[in-house]
């Protein structure tokens, strides 16, 4: 007899679905045979701290519904673990989802696990700090004008208009943002370059359905990809990606560079954020971490 497999769900009840389906957890995977259990998260840092529990607890699966900063959390928690994670969407952005192709559908998602000749597993890179008090990053670090976009993006807009409150949020930001000198280590190659905002790439999807930031930056290349963006305008950061995605460059719209590790300062100094939370002022420093999270995926 098949050992019944053990998954442990961490659900962010803030995140940006109002009602948890609770009872299709118990449904689907009481039906398929798995044994589950499910834990909360209360405040910022408990999705790190839970996974790290499920793996000494000894989870077979480690499952992930909440948006893009719980996503992030408990994959930080399961870097170089034996054990994959599997992502529920349930918060505002699911980003990393949509670019590994997992359904945003509930029941589609959890089939991914209770239904393995569906799915498979694939290792990605994700993105540390040098900070031992900060989590890693799967998608995306930003300093500047992403940041001040977030920080300016409340709960309920989420909440009342999803993924377009960021750009609301952006469009209050710009009313402050003032370009910044960027000093750059790029592999250990100083570099200096002036923009609104600096992103700091693993994964290229932007939120927008069709936009991705570059067809260049792959979640699993083992590179970080760096921009500077120097439109002065959201329209400009937003046509970047559509040019890009079109396949037209815009050499004028920003500077770009593939790297293992990057260290960045502003003058002035940044907000800075990383996967849809706020880390705090600029210096980062950023090292990417090659195949060190198991997702399942679609197969």
């Amino acid at each position: 007899m098949t050992e019944k497999k053990n998954i442990r769900i961490i659900l962010n009840p803030s995140a940006g679905v109002k009602d948890p389906p609770l009872s299709l957890f118990n449904t689907i995977f009481k039906k398929a045979g798995y044994d589950y259990d499910i834990v909360m998260t209360k405040e910022r840092g408990d999705g790190y701290r839970l996974s790290k529990r499920a793996i000494l607890d000894g989870a077979d699966i480690v499952a992930a519904y909440g948006g893009d900063g719980t996503v992030m959390e408990v994959a930080s928690g399961l870097q170089n673990s034996k054990i994959p994670m599997a992502i529920f969407p349930g918060g505002t952005g699911n980003i990393l989802s949509v670019e590994l192709g997992i359904p945003h559908n509930f029941e589609a998602a959890c089939n991914l696990v209770t239904q393995p000749e569906s799915s498979r597993v694939r290792l990605i890179d994700l993105g540390s700090t040098n900070d031992p008090d900060m989590p890693g990053f799967v998608l995306r670090a930003g300093v500047g004008l992403e940041a001040d976009m977030l920080e300016g993006t409340d709960r309920e807009l989420k909440d009342k208009f999803g993924i377009f409150a960021y750009i609301i949020g952006g469009m209050q930001a710009l009313k402050e943002i003032k370009e910044s000198l960027y000093h750059l280590v790029l592999d250990g190659q100083e570099v200096e370059s002036k923009g609104l905002t600096c992103l700091i790439a693993n994964a290229g999807f932007f939120g927008v359905p069709g936009l991705t930031l570059d067809p260049k930056v792959k979640v699993d290349d083992g590179l970080l990809d760096v921009f500077v963006i120097q439109k002065t305008d959201l329209v400009g950061l937003f046509s970047l990606a559509a040019s890009l995605v079109g396949g037209t460059e815009k050499k004028d719209a920003a500077q770009h560079w593939q790297v293992k590790s990057v260290k960045i300062e502003a003058e002035p100094v940044q907000a800075t954020q990383a996967d849809g939370e706020m880390w705090g002022k600029s210096p980062i420093e950023l090292t990417v971490q090659p195949n060190s999270l198991k997702v399942i995926v679609p197969a």
